[in-house]
């Protein structure tokens, strides 16, 4: 029978003998020069997964995160450590009333094709967002809330809200990237600008070929600082060994989100550098509990499955030790709004089995597990594994990133899924509106008390003010047992030496405005 020690020792063997295969292939290794992989005005990137849409109002976030800083901008914007900061507007001003947000843009900006940029293009930016034929994630952020957008002159646009909404700076700094509208309108439909996207980023489309490489070029005309690099090329490598060894042969010059396992040797590597940094994203099982045929829809149950689950044991195996057992949702790396007295459940096996027994199960059931390729393989295996001994037979279903997030973005992922949520602005609403709430993209959960306390979010400005109600939902995400919660999540870069390079702190996106070889 299998059990937790077999499993341990399992992972261990494995991990071992991995180790020691990749000590005999690197044996007599030499350091990593400082040479850059073609040039000094070029940059190689090794990505992890492959770009599903360049359309970044449309795609989700963890799509977007890799290109949407390059090619796109917004009225105001974050910086590396999640500050709003003025870009496309010099100023902002909020009614009393909170209903009305009045930008002044930035004179002589221009889009990648030379239009030039007005207020009637910020306008229809967020109308597109709106409109349920774009099929844009951001929809559900904005929809609800807006009454108008007016347009009184070239530099001056109004955003007219239904009622309050507290996070409202902050999801036109992350969601709403700014495309021209003569362009844009005069295309056939919205995968059209997919193929063929304009911004006003630091950097413009060169070439796209789906699957292997994004190739952009500096925008010369760019309002802002402009990088120290003229091309960025992004290859998309998603065997995580595979992108490591590109790096240590010289053949890309920064790795995004290396295997963990490779930490220890890429740190001691000559002429590498390798960050760590946790991006607020929650890795959890994401189930489909409004489905009343479902065992998961019985609280019982998605109880025992977060009790059948060894966390810690999860984390030093899959993880190889980088990672935070989560109790709820809201991320500990959040700005505000995580409670450090809610504490991850208690890896209880036993607890597990009664639960289910209680609920109406206690030979347990059958499961569906979808795991993208992005995650470790192994994440789920450890899932099934643990399930699998308080009667949860676990049928995984592994599938590549793209087609996986063509299915849970729209709601066809279930009964459960591997996923994770980047937080692209800042504020925990982001990712509790878009997974917990009635109306989320990413949603297969209702609780009316959790909905209650998002309504009442609208008029709560200020971080104390937000930080006490998302630590209400916190507790209630946690006892209902809203998913299944599994770790805090960390990237990993390394790059060469000469590079100049920064983490945007916080989140899972990809900021290379300020780059540069030394």
């Amino acid at each position: 029978m299998f059990n937790r020690r077999d499993f341990g020792a399992a992972i261990g063997a494995a991990a071992l003998l991995g180790t020691i295969g990749r000590a005999n292939a690197q044996s007599g290794a030499k350091s990593v020069g400082p040479k850059p992989a073609v040039d000094k005005d070029t940059l190689v990137i090794a990505l992890e997964k492959e770009i599903q849409s360049l359309d970044a109002l449309v795609t989700a976030s963890g799509d977007s995160q890799r290109y949407a800083l390059q090619l796109f901008d917004s009225l105001y914007g974050f910086d590396f450590k999640g500050r709003t900061v003025p870009r496309m507007a010099t100023e902002v001003k909020v009614s009393d009333d909170g209903l009305s947000y009045t930008y002044k843009l930035r004179p002589g900006i221009r889009f990648h094709n030379g239009d030039p940029l007005t207020s009637e293009d910020v306008k229809f930016t967020m109308e597109r967002v709106i409109d349920p034929a774009a099929k844009s994630t951001r929809r559900p952020f904005f929809a609800p809330i807006m009454a108008g957008v007016e347009t009184p002159d070239p530099l001056t646009v109004v955003f007219k809200l239904k009622q309050p909404d507290g996070a409202f700076l902050n999801k036109i700094a992350g969601f709403l990237f700014i495309v021209p509208k003569a362009y844009t309108s005069g295309l056939p439909n919205s995968e059209a600008f997919a193929t063929a996207p304009i911004g006003s980023g630091p950097y413009r489309l060169k070439r796209h070929d789906i699957g292997q490489t994004l190739e952009l070029e500096r925008f010369e005309d760019f309002y802002g600082e402009k990088p120290g690099i003229k091309t960025l090329v992004m290859k998309m490598i998603p065997e995580g060994s595979t992108r490591v060894n590109a790096l240590l042969t010289g053949e890309v010059d920064l790795v995004v989100q290396a295997p963990l396992n490779e930490k220890e040797r890429l740190s001691k590597t000559p002429g590498l550098k390798t960050l760590t940094n946790p991006v607020s994203a929650p890795m959890h099982v994401r189930l489909y509990s409004n489905d009343a045929s479902l065992p998961i829809s019985k609280r019982d149950v998605r109880l025992a499955l977060n009790h059948a689950l060894d966390c810690k044991a999860i984390i030093r195996s899959v993880y190889y030790g980088v990672g935070q057992p989560m109790g709820t949702f809201i991320s500990a790396f959040y700005p505000y709004g995580a409670d450090p007295d809610i504490k991850p459940y208690a890896y209880d096996p036993k607890k597990a089995r009664e639960l289910l027994k209680k609920a109406g199960f206690p030979d347990g059931f059958a499961l569906k597990l979808y795991s993208a390729n992005d995650h470790p393989k192994e994440l789920a295996e450890a899932i099934a594994a643990y399930w699998g001994q308080v009667g949860v037979k676990t049928e995984i279903l592994r599938i590549d990133y793209a087609a996986w997030s063509r299915l849970n973005n729209t709601h066809k992922s279930g009964p459960a899924t591997i996923t994770q949520f980047t937080n692209a602005i800042y504020d925990p609403i982001h990712p509790v509106a878009g997974s917990f709430s009635k109306s989320g993209t990413w949603s297969d959960y209702f609780n009316p008390d959790v909905e209650a306390l998002i309504e009442k979010l609208n008029s709560a400005v200020g971080d104390d003010k937000r930080g006490a109600i998302f630590r209400q939902i916190g507790q209630l995400l946690h006892d209902d047992a809203a998913a299944v919660f599994i770790t805090e999540l960390f990237h990993l870069f390394s790059h060469k030496d000469g590079l100049r390079w920064s983490m945007q702190e916080g989140s899972g996106f990809l900021n290379l405005r300020q780059v540069s070889w030394s």
